[in-house]
């Protein structure tokens, strides 16, 4: 399986910006859908956000949906969470995925490669 690596969590501060990177072995976003799921404590892994591999569909949760921004870059094989607005809810751990073609989105379970994640804190 390809290794998928996150990078780019951190603690900042309700209002701030942060930008998640997933980086991929060459060609991987060209040939899967990707996609970044979040993990709080003591909840179940939840979807986030997701980008087709031909980059011309993307999906979020409606709780992110104007303030979370995914994209990749297929030349870099790297695959992008940009979060604005960030709120002390979207504390978590932040997890790469990668998807096969013809499976649904925005289901955990359609993902079967998944990075080690990234922590992102967000304090009040």
């Amino acid at each position: 399986q390809a290794q998928l690596v996150e990078s780019g969590g951190g603690l900042v501060q309700a209002g701030d910006s942060l930008r998640l990177s997933c980086s991929a072995p060459a060609r991987t976003t060209m040939w899967y859908n990707m996609g970044w799921f979040r993990q709080a404590p003591g909840k179940e892994r939840e979807f986030v956000a997701s980008i087709s591999r031909t980059g011309s569909r993307t999906y979020g949760m409606d709780s992110v949906k104007g303030r979370f921004t995914i994209s990749k870059d297929d030349r870099k094989s790297r695959v992008y969470l940009q979060m604005n607005g960030l709120k002390p809810e979207d504390t978590a751990i932040y997890f790469c995925a990668a998807a096969q073609p013809g499976t649904p989105m925005t289901e955990r379970a359609s993902y079967d490669n998944w990075g080690q994640g990234t922590q992102v804190t967000v304090s009040s």
